[in-house]
């Protein structure tokens, strides 16, 4: 059956709204309209932004090229890799405190940024370089325990080692490489009671390395043990189990003595 044609009641009361309205739905078609139109241009010149900044970073050869992309083009990502290669290139100079300052700004203006982490890393490794071992360590932890499943971790765990160990603090030395055994293997088939299965990775083995080097732990001697003075037959053997003492060899019998007489037959 062919559709019933709209009843002129609902075609007239279309019409009065669109007379009605008409100002404001030619409006609310023009904002829709711009906001495309603004949106398609604001893509563009991000784009065409990026792209120069991109062409600037990759042509740059020197520390005022560098300088000259982030002064030029902030809030892009070459903006933000410009902070990278420049602090990079800031450390190859041996201006360690200037390239730390220059991580510090990308941290502050880049909080959210993939390479935060690297970034702090890269700042212990400065202070190393200028010999304050304590605020290298500080920031190892940091990065180990606030970014501990990232590629990152494994790294500022390892780059412990050496610290602790020059501060002969063995123990933690330790605690550090068994934390990286734990968790940094790849997985693999680890059946309870059989031998561990998984292949080590790269820290894994370094870790293994690590351990190795480092002192065995000292074993406490029992309270027992160190009660017992040490006898004849080794440090603290108890008098009842002691080798006797062997008995004085016999010498030769002294003229004075009276000679035993034996006895007559009867």
């Amino acid at each position: 059956m062919p559709a019933a044609p709209p009843s002129t009641d609902a075609v007239v009361e279309a019409q009065v709204f669109w007379l009605r309205f008409q100002k404001e739905i030619a409006a609310a078609l023009i904002i829709v309209i711009l906001a495309i139109v603004g949106f398609a241009g604001y893509r563009f010149y991000t784009y065409r932004r990026n792209s120069s900044a991109a062409e600037l970073l990759g042509n740059a050869k020197n520390l005022q090229d560098y300088q000259d992309v982030i002064a030029r083009y902030p809030g892009t990502p070459a903006g933000a890799s410009a902070y990278l290669l420049l602090a990079e290139r800031q450390r190859n100079e041996k201006k360690f405190s200037e390239a730390n300052a220059t991580l510090q700004m990308f941290i502050e203006k880049y909080p959210e940024h993939d390479f935060v982490p690297t970034a702090r890393l890269a700042m212990a490794a400065n202070l190393e370089a200028m010999g304050k071992n304590d605020e290298a360590l500080s920031i190892y932890q940091e990065v180990a325990t606030k970014y501990p499943n990232t590629y990152n971790a494994p790294l500022a765990l390892i780059s412990q080692v050496p610290l602790l160990k020059a501060k002969n603090r063995i123990d933690d030395a330790r605690r550090v490489c068994e934390e990286i055994l734990t968790k940094y293997k790849m997985p693999g088939q680890q059946v309870e009671g059989t031998r561990d299965d998984r292949m080590e990775t790269v820290w894994a083995g370094e870790a293994m390395r690590q351990l190795r080097s480092l002192k065995p732990p000292e074993q406490p001697k029992s309270a027992a043990a160190a009660s017992v003075p040490a006898g004849p037959s080794g440090p603290g053997a108890p008098p009842m189990i002691a080798a006797p003492t062997a008995p004085p060899p016999a010498g030769p019998v002294s003229a004075g003595a009276p000679t035993p007489k034996e006895p007559k037959p009867r």
